[in-house]
């Protein structure tokens, strides 16, 4: 008898999940918020009379982020499935209703959230998880005809774009050029034909040109991302002094909360730029257990993913861990002036309610994925 409680199967496992999984997520969590806290109470303390502002909208997120990671990790996949149209197509619905005014907040010129009163939601946060999740479960259905396209790939294209479009009428292109190339490598995992990719860049690349050339902050940053000495004082100015805040800290750091660029010198240093308070006030050292914490959370996920028993499980984990670390490292990438600038957070340390609680939402889908490896070891001894 399949036993559900409150509509939820959990998942028929009785073994603990991967602990050093568990671990590194709940320590990258714990960092990631500490950091947030140095980074943000002088701006907070200059612009809303709070110090304690951005930390505390971070922690009431933070409750119901764990509950919806422990959820995640617990629930039996096969059950999402069952619910995955409305599921998908509400995530869609929702994208929509920041464009429509009263709904919608606007912020810098963009329509991203949703407004909630005290608090706001942003829905394309919702959509880095369900769109993997439906891709998964589609290829996973559709194995048999996966080189038939009108079948499979032309529908699940179109669902892509539809995303995409809502997204980038938020005027956050970079989001939606996010989630249109994580799903790009969930098709490529799934075995479609490499002459599809041919296909869809040549249709695209005209689309993508005008996209950049037609906004003049989009251009801006790619123009100061070549010649960085173009503007060094405007658009170019929070990459270049981000750049000199990391090299700031040295190879021990200033020490935690000790940070002095955070008070008035790098833009945004609370929000998608925080990566540059975290590398002055921990130095190299810090930067380097950043990256092995995250080298691990990678290898360790891939790992599970490999291992998944089904399409649909390796497909969605694969996805999920596709779309944890490379935010993580365009985020990084763009921080240290790698590349372009672009609007995407660092998971699990960038102030945004909407994001941490449904990042938590994803690293629980992947210890959901330790705990079925778990059950079919215990099943083959």
């Amino acid at each position: 008898m399949t036993n559900y409680n409150l509509g939820m199967e959990w998942a028929g496992i009785k073994k603990q999940s991967d602990p050093l999984l568990v671990s590194v997520i709940l320590l990258i969590l714990g960092i990631g918020l500490v950091t947030l806290y140095s980074a943000s109470y002088a701006y907070a303390q200059r612009a809303f009379n709070d110090s304690n502002y951005f930390i505390r909208r971070q922690l009431m997120f933070v409750i119901p982020g764990l509950l919806l990671f422990i959820v995640a990790s617990r629930i039996n996949l096969e059950l999402i499935r069952k619910f995955i149209k409305p599921l998908v197509l509400g995530t869609l619905f929702l994208c929509i209703l920041p464009l429509i005014p009263g709904i919608g907040i606007v912020k810098n010129g963009a329509s991203r959230w949703i407004n909630l009163g005290q608090f706001s939601f942003q829905p394309s946060e919702l959509a880095k998880i369900v769109l993997p999740l439906y891709l998964a479960h589609m290829f996973d259905k559709k194995q048999e005809n996966l080189y038939e396209s009108s079948k499979t790939t032309l529908p699940l294209t179109i669902m892509v774009f539809a995303f995409f479009l809502v997204v980038y009428l938020q005027n956050n292109f970079s989001t939606a050029s996010f989630l249109f190339i994580n799903a790009m490598a969930i098709f490529f995992l799934a075995g479609v034909r490499f002459r599809y990719f041919i296909t869809l860049a040549i249709v695209s690349a005209p689309f993508i040109a005008i996209m950049i050339l037609t906004k003049e902050h989009r251009l801006s940053r790619l123009i100061n991302f070549i010649k960085p000495e173009w503007d060094p004082l405007g658009a170019g100015y929070q990459v270049r002094a981000s750049i000199i805040t990391i090299m700031s800290g040295g190879f021990w750091g200033k020490g935690i909360g000790q940070g002095q660029r955070k008070i008035a010198s790098v833009p945004e240093i609370h929000s998608d730029f925080i990566f540059s308070s975290f590398a002055e006030e921990l130095g190299f050292i810090g930067v380097t257990l950043f990256f092995i914490l995250i080298a691990f959370l990678m290898v360790r996920s891939y790992r599970i993913a490999l291992q998944g028993d089904t399409v649909f499980v390796r497909l969605l984990l694969f996805g999920i861990t596709t779309m944890l670390i490379s935010q993580i490292i365009l985020n990084v990438a763009v921080v240290a002036g790698v590349v372009p600038a672009t609007g995407v957070p660092l998971p699990f340390f960038s102030a945004g309610g909407s994001s941490l609680a449904m990042m938590l939402g994803a690293a629980g889908l992947l210890v959901n994925g330790s705990r079925r490896i778990v059950k079919m070891e215990a099943a083959n001894v």
